[in-house]
């Protein structure tokens, strides 16, 4: 069952989005060469106790921490430690949330640490995000699940490749409706697959975390001894890019933005919903 909200419930889902959205401007400030991935959850800590939210990752299923800090080849669900030293070169995906008055934000970005990255690599970040967008952009009324879906994998199989072949869609993880619970229906593919059908309609009330993960080669992934970290099987690096989204009767509203989305939807010719926290 899918769990449509009220324009209320939507208000305090964008109340935990920019939570969310102040974890990732910290987190991003501290994710620098010689900064620890604890280091960061440390970050993101004080920020939770700041805003007096909640953190929905740590305990989540036994998860130790407060984010997942996703480094170079692990795509998602990495753990945060004192081993893991970030070098210049690395990239680096945050995934987190929060929790306000029962009610769920969830989003991720991938940084960028210190300099020097290869242009692949910034490509592969800019390929992700903006198939994120894509997907938003079609989350609009009279649209189904698939147009999300479908939407997310165009964009990123029109992109050429720095140095040819193709990316890596990942096949194991996908986005996922949010409310008063982190994951709730629907799953969210990040590309079509035609046996699944066309999903539900979306209407207003509907809340989904986007979340495309792209490698620069296989979409194979496996995890690690610690049931936990997942990496790509081939080892080549990821990105991973995730914002939680309302559609309501003016338009879609993206919660864990700090301006809801306006200017890249804005792109796309879209104007989003009146932001209740404006």
């Amino acid at each position: 069952m899918v769990q449509i909200k009220s324009p209320e419930q939507i208000a305090k889902m964008r109340e935990a989005g920019l939570v969310v959205a102040a974890i990732h401007r910290a987190t991003r400030e501290a994710a620098v060469p010689g900064a620890t991935t604890k280091d960061l959850d440390e970050v993101a800590r004080k920020v939770l106790e700041e805003h007096g939210a909640r953190s929905n990752f740590l305990g989540y299923g036994g998860f130790p921490a407060t984010i997942c800090t996703s480094v170079n080849e692990v795509v998602v669900h990495g753990i945060p430690d004192e081993k893991t030293v970030l070098a210049d070169g690395d990239i680096i995906s945050i995934d987190c949330g929060a929790i306000v008055d029962g009610w769920h934000g969830d989003a991720a970005y991938t940084a960028f640490v210190g300099a020097g990255h290869a242009p692949e690599l910034v490509e592969l970040s800019r390929v992700t995000e903006e198939s994120m967008w894509a997907g938003i952009a079609a989350m609009k009324q009279g649209n189904r699940l698939v147009d999300i879906s479908r939407a997310i994998e165009t964009y990123i199989r029109r992109q050429p490749k720095p140095g040819g072949g193709k990316y890596g869609i990942v096949e194991d993880y996908g986005g996922h409706g949010i409310g008063t619970e982190m994951h709730m229906d629907p799953h969210l593919l990040n590309y079509v697959e035609r046996r699944r059908g066309k999903g539900p309609k979306l209407v207003p009330g509907f809340c989904l975390a986007i979340e495309p993960m792209v490698s620069l080669g296989t979409p194979k992934t496996e995890v690690l001894q610690d049931d936990w970290t997942v990496i790509t099987t081939d080892g080549t690096w990821s990105s991973h890019w995730e914002h939680s989204v309302a559609l309501t009767e003016q338009g879609p509203l993206v919660l864990t933005a700090e301006d809801g989305g306006k200017a890249k939807l804005a792109e796309f010719g879209i104007t989003t919903a009146p932001d209740p926290a404006a």
